[in-house]
């Protein structure tokens, strides 16, 4: 028989949401163990980034910011970022006695008796009255689907299964897709590979110049605004842009990032075009970005007609007691944290103003 235990609150998820999250009840009095508890599925601390190549440095990570009560300082710019920030993770949990359970696999949440929501993990279940899932995308990376596929005979791998430039030398290889991962797998792969197509479904959109606040807010506003209306999100770099830097504009100049349109279908020595073109490729390597992980959820029965699952703030509009931090507009590591922040203020207004449930 499962174990069951009660809590306020299950946090489910120890990256930089959930333990932005974490840190926030903590810091509002409630006490891990006793009144909430953090599941996490991966092996040790660090979140997805401890599943990063080892190649991408942390002087090469765009846009990390420190997790709420602790900055992360004097980190080596040439370290794996899997290392230096699993390690900068492993610090803060101890450091606040976040008290993380792992490795701990959510396999469902359902409706629960009294009220209440029950979790169902490979450690037990646990009977809560509010939930913060915050576990990202990186468990869910996302394949097209093209004609002939299955034919190629070469290797196909996709981001999440990345491990660093070497494994291509000499070989030609197509990357998929237009965003940051793309360009960033281009660019180490082309001292190595015989040759490097990368193809898109749009033009990539190279941006200029500073990203300010007001650039800023106005991106997440537009990401926030499908999640309104219960469509799936677009990532934030899809209406920010890509930015340009030293390394994007050496590849632009030498051709690196010269871009081709959408291949039409995958044939067993490469990729081809309707108009007669064709590619000849030993790898095709899909950057095509990542869906949120909410596959667990499904029983609440969240989502809309839209594919999505409407959010106001964090919170889902089917179901106060969920909230979705690092969703949509908060899925960026600064929005990780103040979403955090806003969840946990709902909930304990939540908590405080729910009524006894007659038995």
């Amino acid at each position: 028989m499962n174990e069951s235990r009660e809590v306020e609150v299950v946090v489910i998820g120890a990256g930089q949401a959930g333990l932005s999250s974490a840190y926030h009840l903590r810091r509002t009095g409630f006490e891990p163990d006793r009144d909430f508890v953090v599941l996490d599925h991966s092996p040790a601390p660090g979140g997805a980034w401890q599943f990063r190549w080892a190649s991408l440095t942390y002087g090469k990570v765009h846009g990390m910011h420190a997790l709420p009560g602790m900055e992360l300082t004097g980190a080596d710019p040439a370290r794996p970022s899997a290392e230096v920030i699993g390690d900068y993770f492993d610090r803060y949990e101890r450091a606040f006695d976040l008290r993380v359970r792992r490795p701990v696999d959510v396999r469902a949440v359902r409706e629960g008796d009294g009220g209440r929501l029950t979790v169902e993990t490979s450690a037990g279940n646990w009977s809560t009255r509010a939930l913060i899932n915050a576990t990202g995308t990186w468990d869910r990376p996302f394949w097209p689907r093209y004609p002939g596929q299955e034919t190629f005979r070469g290797r196909q791998l996709h981001t999440a299964q990345y491990s660093g430039p070497e494994q291509f030398a000499g070989q030609r290889v197509v990357v998929v897709g237009g965003g940051a991962s793309g360009t960033q797998h281009l660019l180490e792969l082309a001292p190595y590979a015989a040759a490097t197509t990368w193809v898109t479904r749009r033009p990539p959109v190279f941006r200029e110049g500073p990203f300010d606040q007001e650039a800023g807010r106005a991106a997440v506003a537009l990401v926030e605004e499908r999640v309104r209306q219960g469509l799936p999100p677009r990532s934030v770099v899809s209406v920010t842009g890509l930015p340009l830097n030293d390394a994007v504009r050496q590849g632009l100049a030498d051709g690196v990032l010269d871009r081709e349109p959408m291949f039409d279908r995958i044939t067993p020595d490469g990729v081809a075009w309707n108009d007669g073109r064709h590619v000849d490729a030993d790898v095709i390597l899909w950057a095509t970005g990542f869906r949120p992980a909410l596959d667990h959820l499904t029983p609440l029965r969240l989502r809309e007609p839209g594919g999505g699952i409407r959010v106001e703030g964090t919170r889902t509009v089917a179901d106060a007691r969920v909230h979705l931090v690092g969703y949509g507009p908060s899925a960026s590591t600064i929005g990780a944290n103040r979403a955090g922040r806003a969840a946990v203020r709902d909930i304990r207004r939540l908590l405080a103003e729910e009524q006894p449930v007659a038995a």
